[in-house]
This record gives C-alpha cells, structure tokens and sequence, in this order.
C-alpha cells in the first residue's frame, strides 16, 4: 500500500470532519452542545450541491451551503438562549429537522453530478516546495482550495481563541456566563454569533462532500459523520489545531478496509465500517476520564443562561 496515496486520501476523507469539528468548537467554546451538527452538514450539502448545478458557480455553491448551515444554526440559537430550550433536545430535533429537509428537497437531484466547472475549480493545487517534500508533500499539500481553506480556518480559530479580545471573551462565556455578564459582556449576543458561525463552518463542512468527496448527491451523504464530529471535539480537547490530525485519523479510518482490499488484504469490511464508530466510543471514554485542566471542556457547557438567575 502507497503511504502517499493512503495519506492523500485521508486527508481528503477527513476534511468533512474537519469543518464539523471546528463547527462544533465554536457552539461548546460559549457553552452550547450543539448535537445538531449532522443536521446542518446535510442542509449545507444539499443546497450547495442545489446551487452548484443551478448555477455552476462554485463561490455561489459555498456561500449557499454556509447559509443552509447558518439558518439551522440560527433556529438552534433562538430556541436554547432566547427561549432556553434544552440543547441536547433541540440539537437532536435539529438533526431530525436536517434530514427530513434534505430528503425533500434533495429527492430530485439524486443521481445527478456536480458541474465540471465547479470540479475544475476545486481541483488539487501543488504548494510549491511545500508539495515536494517526501511522503507528506503530497498529501498535505497537493489537494484542492477546499483543504487549504480548512487549514486556515483551524490556524484562525487557534489564534482567534488565545490571542484576540472577543476570543477570550466567548472562552470566559463558555467557563462562567454570569461573570462575563457582569463584567460587561453582551452574553446573549456572542452566543448567537458564535452559535451562527460554527453552524456555517458545518454547511461547508456537508458542502465539502457534495461537491469534493462525492462528488454527486445521493441520500444520507453525510453517513453519521456529524456524529464521529461531536466526539472528535471532545477528543482534541476544544483545540482548532488538534483537529486537523484528529479529522485526518478518522479519515484514515474511514477509508482503511478499500485500501487493504486494494493491497490484496482480506479483511471483514463491516469491521472496518465500525472501526470508526468504535474509536469515537473510545475516546468519548478517555475524554470523559481525563482530568487535565486544558483537557476540560468549558464549566458552563450544557447550561442555560438567564441574567435574572444570577
């Protein structure tokens, strides 16, 4: 088995998760589990795969997917802050709502592929000198705009999260909302910015398999990975960075048994289907026994504000 080749693909497999994850990070870091996030994936797929064949506009393509993501993420904001619905409820209806909105709207397009214009446009560009380093050259940096978009995304939420003012205010929402509240902060209008963004990072995220990965609608395209995202989140301790890696391993294992059966390997392939769902219980068990204090997910995770409870 090629280690390049096996590497290429599963940096390409693992982009999906990666804008998930970072989606993800987004909602927890001002202390909202969003588990809505297969839901949005899939609305951001749908429309973005939609707009692409409308209009073979792959700028157009993106931004409708963000959008797609955005309203979902919008409906969760409304009801878990303003209305102060349970989030593990509402994240769950959202994802229920997703799909439901995808089937319908999607059920004429399945089948169809995306436009060879939009394909050109996403097609893998070489970083010089980058691109030529051994073995991980290629992987890393011979792939499409796409990829390189989430690396930079990751890099800018890193920095977003410890070196500006507004980051460091949605962490101190995320640990304690009635300190940030009092210390001056808009609470409520952080949560729904960060709530929004996060969501439009998961409609790309649903975009990047509509359009790249497939690339071609079909039904349940996202295949639970809005689920394996969630976990990840947990495993790469709310890190933007770590999730680079850790949406590259799922990948890996994503793609694993095509890859041992191409090498002659035989090998039980619903085992290897399961293999990703296993390490996201795996993990899920060793973030919830770690006590490391930057492994800690934020103190107010999960909990409702209400000014007036202070």
């Amino acid at each position: 088995m090629n280690i390049e080749s096996f590497l290429t693909a599963a940096v390409i497999a693992g982009m999906p998760l990666l804008f998930a994850t970072l989606g993800g990070i987004m909602s927890e870091k001002v202390g909202h589990l969003n588990l809505g996030v297969e839901g949005m994936m899939v609305m951001g797929a749908v429309m973005g795969f939609i707009t692409s064949v409308q209009t073979q506009n792959p700028y157009l393509a993106l931004l409708s997917a963000m959008a797609a993501g955005g309203v979902g993420a919008l409906i969760y904001a409304v009801l878990t802050i303003s209305l102060r619905a349970n989030q593990v409820v509402t994240g769950l209806a959202l994802t229920i709502f997703g799909t439901g909105f995808t089937n319908f709207v999607g059920q004429s397009f399945v089948g169809q592929i995306v436009p060879e214009s939009v394909k050109t446009f996403f097609a893998p560009i070489a970083i010089p000198v980058l691109s030529n380093i051994p073995i991980i050259g290629g992987a890393f940096f011979n792939q499409s705009l796409f990829v390189y978009l989430g690396y930079g995304i990751a890099v800018i939420l890193m920095l977003y999260y410890v070196v500006t003012k507004v980051g460091l205010n949605a962490r101190m929402i995320g640990e304690n909302p009635g300190a940030a509240d009092a210390a001056g902060i808009p609470v409520a209008l952080y949560k729904y910015i960060n709530i929004v963004l996060g969501g439009m990072l998961c409609g790309l995220s649903g975009a990047f398999l509509s359009l790249v990965y497939v690339p071609s609608w079909q039904q349940n395209i996202t295949a639970g990975k809005g689920w394996i995202a969630v976990a990840l989140v947990i495993f790469i301790g709310w890190n933007p960075v770590k999730a680079i890696f850790g949406a590259i391993l799922f990948g890996a294992l994503d793609i694993l048994g095509l890859r041992l059966q191409a090498a002659g390997i035989q090998i039980n392939q619903y085992f290897v289907d399961m293999l990703p769902y296993l390490m996201t219980i795996i993990f899920l068990v060793i973030g919830s026994i770690r006590t490391g204090g930057a492994s800690k997910g934020p103190k107010a995770l999960g909990e409702a504000y209400f000014r007036e409870d202070r």
